[in-house]
């Protein structure tokens, strides 16, 4: 079962008539900034994460509770 135009503009009347035009218009504007800020803060993030996603890595391998009974030593540490 699909949507069919007449779904849709029936759909976009109601909206219109529930919300006005106006605070539909600055919905989808406050909608629009929002994915602006979500693909920043995305690319800002993949940009400086190497060193913290490897940092994590660790305390998350560190976190985790030894398998079959073989103890693992922390990376900042030599096993002689």
């Amino acid at each position: 079962m699909g949507l069919s135009i007449w779904h849709v503009a029936v759909v976009a009347i109601v909206i219109l008539v529930l919300f006005g035009r106006g605070r539909v218009s600055e919905m989808m504007g406050d909608f629009g900034k929002g994915i602006s800020s979500f693909k920043k803060g995305m690319a800002d993030d993949s940009d400086s994460t190497p060193a913290v996603a490897k940092r994590e890595q660790r305390l998350e391998d560190n976190s985790r509770p030894a398998e079959q009974g073989v103890e693992r030593a922390p990376d900042d540490q030599t096993v002689r």
